[in-house]
């Protein structure tokens, strides 16, 4: 058997040697390019697909997504620029489902650290500003982007150049353009919010100079001019606010009686919204008190008027009450003495009276309720028969009544004020069930390319095999058989031709008995040694040396 099989290796070993240089040097490549080609397919067939996870990342998210990925055991591949990342087919919902739960990617951009480069000498001053608004609208970005229904945000600032003369300034505007997650929206606050802060962090920016954009160009703040538009909005906002907060209230209640599900209400409130002032001043005659008092009295005597005496000419002139006498004075004889002199006596009071005086200033701010209007809808209630089933039953008006007395009480119900509830009972109609989700088909299935991708490796690695490599090892031995057919033929037992040798003997001894014709197989296959031993030592040699590396 081991002399058999080394005559195939020397019958190889020389077809191999007996072809021309260059077509031993082609055959050698082409069975490493076989295997070659055999190991890449094995690899192709087991390496995934890997698809694009996020592109246009910075360094910090990369490597901040490459940490998380590390840490959930995903594959991925980083681009030539390192910034972006891919994954295999299967794992991208994943892997980004768990980037979003922490918060990545971050979408950092350029901000104030943009100042701490190496500017170069001679930078000029509109270099500088230019680099400073730059990290401004960063910053500015990376503060709106960090809001949790925001993707990311770019800022685009217009800061005009200041000027000594105060009726030439400009005032600096921004906009500002969010890219929000997929269902999310910004509410008027959050808008509000944002606009507030980019004004704040620009000097002599007011907040109508900022306007805010979403990824869809929808203007999410207000227009210019339009102060009664915004005022009814907020108008609005506030009575859809208050219609909601009583459509809690009667659900919040009924709920519980009723079950999960079978309470509709809606409410329709009439606001005044009209803002009065009113001042008011009163007085009360019942309460009168003194401000001030002021009291004059005179008092005169009747002497400077018997003075004078009665006016006319006798009056006024020396004398005429009665002659005086010259020597003593007297007056003289025959003249009456003068009357007693009368006096005069006046006494003025003037008071000043002040009443209790009110002045009361009055402003409504609006707001008031005016009227309420409450739709309640109530299902049947659910009752056990006496087969044991789950059956509904209309409510009775009693239970009706209670049900409009407690949501009466739930809205704050006034009668003065014609607030009308109206509470009915009817079955609901049940919504069908929702149909299945269609499976998806084998093409749209990713597993069915990988199992074709692993079939053609294999199916390529067979063709090498059994069409490249035996094929040629075939006729390999082929030749090499031939060879010493032609060189040694005479050299055989008579009676034997080339292809009556094999691995049981030479094929006239299969008549023989057992033991004569293994003794026959034994003799025959020395003689072949030895005829080869004596043409062709050297392969003989060979031969013998690979078996004992071999072994």
């Amino acid at each position: 058997m081991a002399l058999v099989k080394t005559e195939e290796i020397v019958s190889q070993s020389r077809g191999f040697n007996s072809l021309p240089f260059l077509r031993q040097l082609g055959l050698m490549i082409g069975l490493a390019a076989s295997v070659a080609i055999g190991v890449a397919a094995v690899l192709w067939s087991q390496t995934p697909n890997y698809s694009l996870l996020y592109s246009n990342l910075s360094e910090q998210d990369v490597s901040e997504i490459v940490q998380a990925l590390q840490q959930v055991d995903i594959p991925y591949k980083l681009s030539k620029d390192a910034t972006t990342v891919m994954v295999p087919d299967k794992h991208v919902h994943d892997a980004r489902l768990k980037l979003a739960s922490q918060g990545l990617p971050k979408g950092m951009g350029i901000g104030f650290e943009i100042l701490q480069q190496d500017q170069g000498f001679g930078v000029s001053q509109f270099m500088e500003n230019a680099r400073y608004h730059r990290a401004l609208e960063g910053e500015l970005a990376r503060t709106i982007a960090s809001l949790q229904k925001v993707r990311s945000a770019r800022v685009h600032l217009a800061i005009p150049k200041q000027t000594a003369f105060v009726r030439s300034r400009k005032k600096p505007s921004a906009s500002v353009t969010v890219d929000l997650y997929a269902g999310r929206t910004l509410g008027e606050e959050q808008v509000a919010a944002i606009a507030h802060m980019v004004a704040a962090s620009v000097p002599d920016m007011d907040v109508e100079q900022v306007t805010i954009i979403d990824q869809r160009g929808r203007l999410l703040t207000a227009p210019e001019g339009s102060s009664d538009l915004r005022l009814t909005a907020t108008q609005f906002e506030h009575r859809r606010r208050v219609e909601e907060y009583l459509i809690k209230r009667i659900e919040d209640i009924l709920t519980p009686i009723m079950g999960e599900g079978a309470v509709r209400a809606q409410v329709s409130a009439d606001i005044d919204y009209t803002v009065v002032e009113q001042t008011r001043e009163s007085y009360n005659p019942d309460l009168p008190a003194i401000r001030s008092e002021q009291t004059i009295e005179e008092q005169s005597t009747g002497s400077s008027l018997a003075a004078a005496g009665i006016p006319g000419s006798v009056s006024n002139q020396p004398g005429a009450a009665g002659e005086q006498d010259a020597a003593g004075g007297q007056p003289a004889e025959g003249a009456s003495a003068a009357p007693a002199q009368p006096s005069t006596s006046t006494r003025r009071v003037t008071r000043n009276y002040e009443l209790d005086k009110t002045i009361s200033h009055t402003r409504s701010g609006g707001g008031t309720i005016r009227r309420l209007s409450v739709a309640v809808v109530v299902d049947d209630k659910t009752v056990i028969n006496e087969d044991g089933e789950a059956v509904k039953k209309p409510l009775s008006q009693e239970e009706l009544d209670r049900l409009t007395s407690l949501v009466k009480e739930a809205v704050g119900f006034d009668a003065l004020r014609g607030d009308r509830v109206n509470v009915v009972n009817t079955a609901f109609t049940q919504p069908p069930e929702p149909e299945p989700l269609p499976e998806p088909s084998l093409l749209e299935s990713g597993m069915l390319w990988d199992i074709g991708r692993q079939a053609a490796g294999v199916l390529l690695v067979l063709f090498l095999v059994f069409g490249v490599l035996k094929p040629v090892m075939r006729e390999l031995a082929s030749k090499g058989k031939a060879l010493p057919a032609a060189a040694g033929s005479a050299a055989l037992p008579e009676g034997m031709t080339e292809d009556q040798l094999t691995l049981s003997g030479p094929q006239g001894m299969a008549q023989l008995p057992p033991g004569q014709q293994q003794q026959s197989d034994y003799e025959a296959n020395l003689t072949a040694a030895r005829t080869l031993a004596a043409q062709d030592p050297k392969r003989v040699a060979q031969v013998v040396n690979n078996w004992v590396s071999n072994e």
